[in-house]
Parts: C-alpha cells; sequence; structure tokens
C-alpha cells in the first residue's frame, strides 16, 4: 500500500489528513472512509468512533495499531470498496471518502509522517563514507565496520513534497542528502534483527538537508551534527508499506537531479549494514517506539559533498526511489540574520 499525508480544502477547513493510493490517482480519506462504515452500521456518534478507531493522523494511527498498522489500512481499502460498491461514497455530512488527485486544485502532499518521535541516522554506505575521509585525508576508521553508527536530529524540521527547502541565514553551503528512510510501526526494546518485519511499518525517501560549512566546524570537535542537520529534512511524498516488499529488505535503484539534470545514481542494497542490524544496534537496551523514523545514511555519489558540486537558491531538487516514486522540492533564498 501507498500510505500519504495530505492537505485539501473541505468542510472542515485546511487540515492534514491520512490518506491510502486505491490506484496511482485515487486517494481513499481513512478516517472519512471508516466514519461511512460506522454510519452504515448505525452506531452512535460515528464520527468521533471513527477518530478512535482511525484517527486521521498517521502517527496516531502506528501508535493506536502498532503491529496491526498494515493489516487495519488493508481493512479500511476492502471497507472502502465494499461501501462504493453500494453507491455510498461521501459520509452523511458530505465528506468525499476518495477523490481523483487530478480533480482536486488545492491538493498538497505533506511528509506522510505527521509527527516523528525520535529521528535516527545511519552512516551505512561505504563509498559516500570513504570519499568523506577521503577528503579529509583520513582512512576510515576500524570501528565503521563494527558498529553500524548513527546520529539522533530534531524531529520537527520535516517538510514534504513541493515545500521549499529553507535556507538558514548562519550558512553559505547548502547539500542534499539522497537516502532511504525507513518508518517504525511498533514498539520494541532489544530487538532482534530476524523480528524486523514485526517492526517496520514501511519505506520512504529521505534528503536530508545538510549546513556543510557548520557541519565541517561541528564535526571538527568530533560532536554533533546539530546546527549543521536540525533546521530541516525532506520526506516523502509517500510511505510503501513493508508487505509490498513482501517483509523483505528491498534493494531499490536511487538517483538525484538537480534541474533536470542527474547528480547521483546508486542503490539502496550497497548499505554495510542490513536494516535488521542496523535497527537491532539501536534498540540494544533501548526502546524503539511506533513513530520511530530511521535513513539509511547518504548512497554512494548521493550529496554534492562526493561530487563537488553545490545546490543554488532557486535550484530544483528531485529524488528518485524505485518503487516508492520522486520527492521534489526547490531550494530556497538564504534568510536574513535573525
Amino acid at each position: 500500500m501507498k500510505v500519504c499525508t495530505y492537505k485539501r480544502v473541505s468542510f472542515q477547513g485546511s487540515c492534514k489528513r491520512l490518506g491510502l493510493f486505491l490506484d496511482e490517482n485515487t486517494i481513499i480519506d481513512v478516517n472519512f472512509t471508516w466514519q461511512a462504515q460506522f454510519e452504515k452500521e448505525g452506531f452512535f456518534q460515528p464520527e468521533k468512533r471513527a477518530d478512535l478507531f482511525a484517527p486521521s493522523s498517521l502517527s496516531q494511527f502506528l501508535r493506536l495499531h502498532q503491529d496491526q498498522a498494515i493489516t487495519k489500512l488493508k481493512e479500511t481499502t476492502e471497507a472502502y470498496l465494499k461501501l462504493s460498491k453500494e453507491g455510498i461514497l461521501k459520509t452523511k455530512n458530505s465528506a468525499d471518502l476518495s477523490f481523483h488527485i487530478h480533480d482536486v486544485d488545492n491538493l498538497r502532499f505533506d511528509a506522510p509522517l505527521d509527527e516523528i518521535n525520535m529521528y535516527r541516522d545511519f552512516y551505512a554506505h561505504e563509498k559516500h563514507v570513504k570519499k568523506g575521509f577521503e577528503k579529509r585525508n583520513e582512512p576510515v576508521p576500524p570501528a565503521w565496520y563494527e558498529i553500524p553508527a548513527y546520529y539522533k536530529g530534531g524531529n520537527t524540521g520535516f517538510i514534504g513534497q513541493d515545500e521549499i527547502i529553507p535556507w538558514p541565514y548562519y550558512s553559505q553551503q547548502l547539500d542534499y542528502e539522497l537516502e532511504l528512510g525507513v518508518v517504525i510501526g511498533r514498539d520494541g526494546k532489544n530487538v532482534k534483527a530476524k523480528d524486523i518485519k514485526k517492526h517496520i511499518f514501511g519505506f520512504t525517501i529521505l534528503n536530508d538537508i545538510s549546513a556543510r560549512d557548520i557541519q565541517r566546524k561541528e564535526m571538527s570537535i568530533r560532536l554533533g551534527p546539530a546546527k549543521g542537520k536540525d533546521w530541516c529534512s525532506v520526506m516523502g511524498p509517500i510511505i510503501v508499506t513493508f508487505d509490498e516488499f513482501n517483509y523483505e529488505e528491498p534493494d531499490l535503484l536511487m538517483t538525484a537531479s538537480v534541474n533536470g539534470e542527474e547528480w547521483s545514481r546508486g542503490q539502496s542494497g550497497d548499505s554495510q549494514y542490513s536494516w535488521g542490524e542496523m535497527i537491532e544496534h539501536m534498540g540494544m537496551e533501548e526502546w524503539i517506539r511506533a513513530t520511530d523514523f530511521i535513513g539509511s545514511g547518504t548512497v554512494g555519489t548521493g550529496c554534492g559533498l562526493e561530487l563537488d558540486r553545490w545546490i543554488q537558491p532557486g535550484d530544483q531538487l528531485e529524488l528518485y526511489i524505485e518503487r516508492i516514486g520522486k520527492l521534489k522540492n526547490i531550494v530556497g533564498t538564504p534568510n536574513p540574520k535573525a
């Protein structure tokens, strides 16, 4: 299944809502579908019942249903198909159960995971790691081959499809980073690699925006990154659930283009560590939570730093990952100093 968080002006105003793609052009509203189902079944206050059973927030939905989230979304599609077959296409207060994306003028896709508990970004692609240490005239530390290292980043600066990437006033050198992202759908502690199918909800595209000049200073202190990363990352436009890959870790083609010119190309399967190994490492004596978000780290050639090419204000970025889609954004102009 393809899961999204969309914004559309409706009788409720403009708000974020959880959606499922029925096909390439049709989105099912999860919450409205269950409201209509409960109306059909004759429940008292079906709207409130739907809010409790199928909240229109992916983060709330995941925390509520945990490892049953994929099953509940499949049930949503089944319920919608039965309702539509019976001619029930709206709730009693006229909310659409689904819509065609080309019939909506004010549709926008937000970051699909609307609230992140904790963001961890790994450093798992050897080609990218080697290039970074080569630029510093240093060898790759032996420890990199021993543990899947990661940093913990800010969880509030995520934006979605077609949004302008803010350029912070304190940086002169911005960079994109092409990564595969994972959304955690079930709590766990001391999780084992063999059990990740219980914990991975799905995969999405991650663009881990970096202020390279600030990051360089932070890392020279052997601490960070922090201000070099935390003001903005990009996620989306959709999440593809783990069942679409038969609960096996996928090896996906990944590319990045700037103003229509391909800059980056790699494979997600080139990672030194599997997702199972990464999740097991981060969960040692530590809770992982539904709505945690994880990045794989930059794929080889997946950033301007490796290429000595730098994005500029107004550039159009397009990150592509096979079977997930394209994540498009425009680079903003530097903010005035606060």
